[in-house]
């Protein structure tokens, strides 16, 4: 499946199988979590076969079940380090959906106390991505309309509405879809959070997700 694919394909699933992940599974999402890291200045982790951060209260309120295995989103305390984490943990999650994995964003339905993610001075563990293989394959949301979610003067382009419709199926927390994305001249792109609760890394999420619809050669971030 290509990205855009994936995107269409992936919805949040909160249950999973006992079955462990596989080590070749297991060898290429830790090399793309290294190169992110590098890229991104994040310090994202592949935790596999730890199943206590999710063994509490929290994650059963949550209706979480059967997570063995997540990414720890650690990264460090700025003004765009949470949005750096959700554009390198989205690009590691849908190629995790592209391994035949399934996924789900969670913010506090989880124990960081008893994870084994490090954290270093100047970090913070903002939240996590369960992985696995799911008992469903997760059910779609609904969306805002395109034009509550863009600024756009005259017509939109094709690569811009290729662009929203992407970022339109970015997961958000608790569905809220709080962002902007507003289109100056023919090719500058600007983002923005509009508030709400991991507003921050949402909007990384919906910037990965514009640029695998709109194409990187279509546009310049603003």
């Amino acid at each position: 499946m290509t990205v855009m694919e994936v995107i269409n394909a992936r919805h949040a699933v909160r249950s999973y199988t006992d079955t462990p992940l596989p080590a070749e599974v297991v060898k290429e999402l830790s090399a793309l979590v290294d190169e992110c890291n590098r890229e991104g200045k994040v310090n994202i982790q592949l935790i596999t076969g730890e199943p206590k951060a999710f063994d509490s209260l929290m994650a059963r309120f949550g209706k979480f079940s059967g997570v063995a295995n997540y990414l720890a989103m650690v990264g460090e305390k700025s003004a765009d380090g949470d949005t750096r984490l959700g554009y390198y943990g989205e690009k590691i999650t849908l190629t995790a959906q592209q391994l035949g994995l399934n996924s789900c964003w969670v913010g506090s339905c989880f124990s960081r106390g008893k994870s084994p993610a490090q954290v270093a001075k100047g970090e913070k563990f903002a939240c996590a991505v369960a992985l696995g293989y799911g008992t469903t394959q997760g059910v779609p949301h609904k969306s805002k309309e395109m034009d509550a979610l863009c600024q756009v003067e005259g017509e939109k382009p094709d690569w811009f509405v290729k662009g929203m419709e992407a970022a339109m199926l970015a997961p958000t927390a608790m569905n809220q879809q709080k962002f902007l994305i507003t289109l100056s001249g023919k090719d500058t792109v600007s983002a923005k959070s509009t508030g709400g609760m991991y507003s921050d890394i949402d909007l990384g999420i919906v910037k990965y997700h514009f640029e695998v619809g709109a194409g990187k050669g279509n546009f310049r971030w603003a």
